[in-house]
């Protein structure tokens, strides 16, 4: 419990979160890191996925592009990048996770376009509607609650590996991890740890409601569903499942 005990001592220290390359700071450097290396690969691997997602080709190459992209591991990429021209810092961590990133939003954007009904796009082009408009006003509804699945799983990865940044003299939160090993303080790895992880976390939960934000339809809690039931007819179980 020691290092739990330091843990917390360093993380209640207000001149560990305010001091200059303290905590604020390399959380806004771990944030930049993560945001333009989802941002990147979303650039990257959105229009590539509703492309073949809405031609209905192209799986194979998605999975293969996907497959190859998953086994190259990060830290690997981070070694490459070491001895080519694109060297140490965030620039190569940003790149590498960046890799790391697409293969979720691709495959996920690719699932969601092709699972479209294809009457849905023949009563669209019907209307009159351009390619366009089809997958703008159609397609794109309809697929995006697999594409922000996506895009939450690639940035929650991307958040969580992003501490790797340290390693190749990079900013962000694993510093402080980066800094405990070297110094043996355990408490000090232990908050990095903390910190990632709850930042991870925090990232989860925010893309879940900007999720239910830009889903179309009717976005009703388990509650709201429930009085529905209740309204409707239906018997509200009791707390031992009999139906009053």
């Amino acid at each position: 419990m020691t290092g739990f005990g330091d843990a917390l001592r360093y993380l209640n220290d207000p001149l560990t979160w305010t001091r200059r390359g303290g905590v604020l700071e390399l959380l806004g450097e771990h944030l930049a890191i993560s945001a333009v290396a989802v941002l990147a690969a979303f650039v990257l691997a959105f229009p590539v996925g509703v492309a073949l997602g809405s031609a209905g080709r192209g799986s194979g190459a998605v999975v293969v592009l996907s497959n190859v992209s998953r086994a190259v591991p990060t830290l690997a990429l981070l070694t490459l990048f070491a001895v080519s021209p694109i060297g140490f810092g965030n620039r190569a961590t940003t790149i590498a996770l960046a890799v790391f990133a697409i293969p979720p939003i691709l495959t996920n954007t690719f699932v969601g376009f092709r699972g479209v009904d294809a009457d849905v796009r023949e009563a669209a082009r019907g209307m009159g509607m351009t390619r366009r408009q089809v997958i703008g006003r159609v397609e794109l509804p309809l697929a995006l609650p697999l594409v922000m699945t996506g895009v939450r799983t690639a940035a929650v990865q991307v958040v969580a590996t992003a501490g790797l940044a340290a390693l190749v003299g990079g900013g962000g939160l694993g510093r402080i991890v980066n800094l405990g090993f070297g110094q043996q303080d355990y408490g000090r790895i232990i908050a990095g740890a903390i910190l990632i992880a709850a930042l991870a976390l925090l990232t989860e939960l925010l893309l879940v409601l900007v999720t239910r934000l830009v889903t179309p339809g009717p976005r009703r809690g388990p509650l709201h569903r429930l009085r529905e039931r209740t309204v409707a007819g239906q018997p509200e179980p009791t707390a031992s499942g009999v139906p009053l």
